[in-house]
């Protein structure tokens, strides 16, 4: 399985994140590529309806597996648990990495832990929300 933590790198840039192959993978390590790059260009096609930034460069996405058979599982977070977009994104999200060519089975799961807060946030994002 192929994990790309999104943690830790939104103290860089989004763009910059890259799932690195662990051990073992039967995909080889350019598909994994591949598919990394258009999973995530699909997540960036993804916004909170009352957010102008995507859910990527919100740090709403915590992690992506690509497993070996290409279920493709996908943690993510809301910006509260109140969130009134609480039922939609998820299904928004899950049909766009559904969209990426070669992608199997997808699930999504929303997680509280660690919680959101605005320091997960791109550089992008927060120019996009004027949050200076």
């Amino acid at each position: 399985m192929i994990e790309q933590d999104t943690s830790e790198r939104l103290t860089t840039a989004p763009a910059e994140a890259a799932a690195a192959p662990a051990g073992g993978s039967a995909l080889p390590a350019d598909e994994v590529a591949r598919m990394t790059d258009e999973i995530v260009g699909a997540l960036k096609t993804v916004y909170d309806p009352e957010i102008p930034a995507d859910i990527y460069e919100l740090g709403l996405i915590y992690k992506i597996d690509i497993a070996d058979d290409r279920k493709v599982t996908v943690d993510m977070t809301l910006t509260t648990p109140n969130c009134p977009s609480a039922a939609e994104l998820p299904m928004m999200v899950e049909n766009a990495v559904a969209s990426v060519p070669g992608v199997g089975e997808v699930a999504v799961n929303v997680v509280w832990d660690p919680p959101w807060d605005q320091s997960r946030m791109s550089d992008g994002a927060r120019v996009a929300l004027n949050m200076w």
